[in-house]
């Protein structure tokens, strides 16, 4: 059966298009055709964006530890992880994704804290079943304790790295058949070792799973490092050979030449987090220098405890912003160069579809339909991409579609009933 998105303007093949019919079947865009009516085009379509990192379970944190750096700011967070329950962790997923649709994301990336609980993960699995988001769940591995957390990890939250791999090999066949794709991931380098990362990498080749580490948020990776190995924690993961295109790094705001010399050559791709890397006081990213190297980047939102929002729109905006202030340049990071980041720019190494250049035939219908008199900040439309860009919010999506489903309408989520959520939400303590 084939649906059709009638007389809308979608931007395709690097450009807006008006009056197109979108033909959809079996969840595939299978073409884009003049569309036969002519009537004033309201609708515009571009694809749903990728959040390339997050932590779905901080929806439940957001404001703590306000006003604190990366580390003081992990030790809190750290401590009501520790705590997470299976009940707190569904809620937490589906408030997040949801939150996610609303802003026209169609795909997370969960970077998922280590946690021994069979249970945390499988309420994980339903959220995201549950409001049918496409999603890349990246399973906590790790295996050197530390409950200070500067060099290791909590050891509370820790199993043997065998144990955590053979849950792993049970979550792919768990979730064949669905929309979610697991994939491993290491908190950052001070938190593994050498032999660790070796059995990941291994593990995720075999498997053909994406690995995911956190790596230089701050200068504290180096730091430590430096100070338990010799050497630097690029340096450290080059000598355990665990940087390769399966790999993508988050963050990376104190990456430097050498770093994203090597980076670019294995074809690791990178996480630009902005609005976290502004309220932690990390600093800003060289995205634009590691472009220019060739590197891949993807745009995320990170977690609620450190940004303290899912609105992919903010991180749209801001990501370029940021790079614009950071650059001392207003002509880098356009509408097509950010809506490449946003929708695909580590879609290769996370095992996603590419999207370049906006929607195209072939690619999953995974749509957000933007209408703009939805929102009167929006109007009048000179240009859609700037609009998109400088003014837009979730007020102005009308409709989200993954797979060609439609799961997010007029505000509202078609699957979840969102008075039983908010009252769920309410229920608990803090």
């Amino acid at each position: 059966m084939t649906d059709i998105l009638s007389d809308v303007t979608v931007f395709t093949d690097g450009r807006w298009q008006d009056h197109r019919d979108i033909h959809i079947t079996d969840g595939i865009v299978t073409g884009i055709h003049p569309s036969v009516s002519r009537g004033d085009v309201t609708r515009h379509v571009i694809p749903g964006f990728v959040n390339t990192h997050t932590h779905l379970q901080q929806s439940l944190m957001r404001g703590m530890a306000e006003n604190t750096g990366l580390l003081e700011w992990l030790r809190l967070i750290g401590t009501e992880t520790v705590q997470i329950t299976p009940e707190r962790a569904y809620l937490a997923t589906v408030a997040a994704s949801l939150e996610l649709l609303r802003s026209g994301t169609t795909t997370v990336v969960e970077h998922m804290w280590p946690t021994p609980s069979s249970a945390v993960h499988e309420a994980v699995i339903r959220g995201l079943n549950d409001t049918g988001i496409r999603a890349v769940l990246g399973r906590g591995i790790a295996d050197r304790a530390d409950a200070s957390r500067r060099w290791g990890f909590e050891p509370a939250l820790l199993s043997p790295i065998d144990d955590v791999l053979a849950h792993v090999a049970g979550l792919i066949e768990l979730t064949a058949d669905s929309r979610i794709s697991p994939a491993l991931a290491v908190p950052n380098p001070r938190s593994i070792t050498k032999e660790g990362l070796a059995a990941t990498r291994a593990f995720a080749e075999s498997h053909a799973v994406p690995v995911m580490i956190h790596l230089l948020e701050t200068i504290t990776d180096d730091v430590m490092c430096h100070e338990h190995l010799g050497m630097s924690a690029v340096k450290f993961l080059e000598a355990a050979d665990f940087l390769w295109p399966q790999l993508l790094a988050v963050h990376c705001v104190e990456l430097d030449s050498y770093g994203q010399d090597i980076l670019a050559e294995r074809g690791v791709a990178v996480a630009y987090n902005p609005v976290c890397n502004m309220r932690l006081g990390s600093g800003v990213a060289p995205v634009v220098s590691m472009m220019e190297r060739g590197i891949k980047v993807g745009l995320g939102v990170d977690g609620a405890a450190s940004n303290d929002t899912q609105d992919m729109f903010q991180a749209f905006r801001i990501g370029a912003y940021l790079q614009r202030v950071a650059n001392k340049r207003a002509d880098i990071l356009t509408f097509p160069e950010m809506i490449d980041i946003a929708c695909g720019g580590a879609n290769e190494n996370l095992g996603l579809p590419a999207v370049v250049g906006g929607v195209s035939v072939g690619a999953p219908a995974d749509l957000t339909v933007i209408q703009f008199d939805r929102d009167y900040a929006t109007l009048p439309v000179r240009d859609p991409g700037a609009m998109i860009l400088t003014a837009g919010s979730a007020a102005i999506v009308d409709r989200v579609l993954v797979d060609g489903e439609v799961v997010y309408r007029d505000g509202k989520s078609t699957r979840v009933d969102e008075e039983e959520l908010i009252e769920g939400l309410s229920r608990l303590t803090t």
